[in-house]
């Protein structure tokens, strides 16, 4: 089987006599031939449901907090005052 003008798998250019697709690599064993097929690639059905997927795979959505804590305004208060301290306390 001869190398096709265009690759199958990646649209690239192909040279005439060419073994392999220079882009992607692929040849007659591995995608150019007529027998090469997805059968064996265990790709999910059409009817495939992502959200359920990600569900199963991760669980509910947890909530997050919302803004930022009180300890964090303390602590961020603390350090602009050490900061003006330390510029104007001289």
């Amino acid at each position: 089987m001869t190398a096709p003008e265009t690759c199958p798998n990646c649209d690239a250019t192909v040279p005439p006599g060419a073994k392999a697709c220079p882009e992607c690599g692929s040849c007659e064993k591995t995608g150019w031939s007529a027998a090469a097929s997805s059968d064996t690639l265990d790709l999910p059905d059409d009817d495939f449901d992502y959200s359920d997927f990600v569900k199963k795979e991760f669980g509910p959505k947890k909530a997050l907090p919302h803004g930022i804590s009180w300890f964090w305004w303390i602590v961020s208060l603390l350090v602009v005052g050490m900061i003006l301290f330390m510029i104007f306390g001289r």
